[in-house]
């Protein structure tokens, strides 16, 4: 395993992310997920991943019980608030100070810690004002509650006036958490420059596009059973977007290029998006063991000009790179 800082911070992070936002405590049973987790922790992952929204505080907890044990001060355990958990009443959701005072509260019990490395806005919120978010997560990291504080798919209008209420209220905005991957590019034109001028990284999600970017899906053949795909409660309408012919096709063209660096297309998938020195993390998940030992094999992995030159000559055109897609709900849900 390799590991990087995490935006102008000393924090060091594993290449590789173990995420459970589709899996834990809704796709796979506990004792499973706490064999993934373990299966990370033994290909050298130390960074975690979850936000109190997934399963609807569930994942939160079945992570914490995995990692129960594990020496605290050797793992990075990542959380989020903003989207609605409990009963979704009109304080359960958003960025407001009652939120995210009794959200991390609450995750902390759950993940069973004192503390979260990272704490992450999951989504701008429109309707709080921005100062007040930015001073209750101050007030986080005062309290000692969260070490540094992050964003998820924040535009880089919306990351400029984040960064400097964060500066002036003393403390660190060191992350974004956007969608990326070689089919989904839309952080290049604006996120990206806007955070390397802010000293914030990406950690970055979706990296194999739900599953498109293994090879799996074959045009013009029936979707695999028990893929993602094919599971209308496990995430099929995220991945459809990425099932066209065009795309399935030029994915299979991806091969060799894979083959030429001893990698699987998802491997390749990984290791692109930890070509952009921006990135510090790729999120991966599972829902196997096995899986995790794949996914690691990415990190460090060196693709040289010609390579990410040929990917491109294969996908780039199908990939989309509109800045105006990374957006945050207009209205809170309720």
């Amino acid at each position: 395993m390799k590991f990087r800082y995490l935006g102008n911070s000393g924090l060091k992070i594993s290449e590789i992310t173990y995420g459970n936002w589709l899996t834990h405590g809704s796709q796979i049973e506990n004792d499973v997920a706490t064999e993934c987790v373990h299966a990370a922790l033994d290909a050298g992952i130390t960074t975690f991943d979850t936000a109190d929204v997934y399963a609807n505080t569930v994942a939160e907890q079945v992570l914490g019980d995995a990692l129960r044990g594990q020496r605290r001060e050797s793992l990075e355990i990542f959380t989020k608030v903003y989207f609605p958990t409990g009963p979704s009443g009109p304080n359960d959701t958003g960025l407001s100070r009652k939120h995210i005072m009794e959200s991390v509260n609450a995750s902390l019990k759950r993940l069973q810690t004192d503390y979260v490395d990272l704490y992450q806005a999951h989504r701008f919120d429109y309707e709080t004002p921005l100062e007040e978010t930015m001073q209750a997560f101050a007030d986080v990291v005062r309290s000692g509650k969260a070490l540094y504080i992050g964003v998820s798919e924040w535009t880089a209008e919306q990351l400029r006036a984040g960064h400097a209420l964060a500066k002036e209220l003393g403390f660190q905005l060191i992350s974004n958490q956007p969608q990326y991957n070689m089919l989904w590019r839309v952080i290049e034109p604006e996120v990206v420059p806007a955070s390397e001028e802010l000293g914030i990284s990406q950690i970055v999600w979706s990296p194999i596009a739900q599953g498109a970017l293994t090879g799996k899906y074959l045009p013009g053949e029936p979707f695999p059973e028990g893929s993602r795909a094919s599971d209308s409660e496990g995430g099929a309408w995220f991945i459809e977007r990425y099932l066209n012919e065009d795309i399935l096709e030029a994915v299979q063209k991806l091969k060799p290029i894979a083959e030429d660096h001893d990698l699987t297309l998802a491997q390749l998938a990984i290791a692109w998006v930890l070509q952009n020195p921006n990135v510090a993390s790729a999120l991966v998940g599972a829902s196997r063991p096995g899986q995790i030992a794949s996914n690691v094999a990415a990190a460090g992995v060196t693709l040289d000009s010609a390579a990410m030159e040929s990917i491109d000559a294969v996908v780039g055109h199908l990939a989309q790179d509109d800045p105006a897609l990374t957006t945050s709900p207009e209205e809170r849900l309720t």
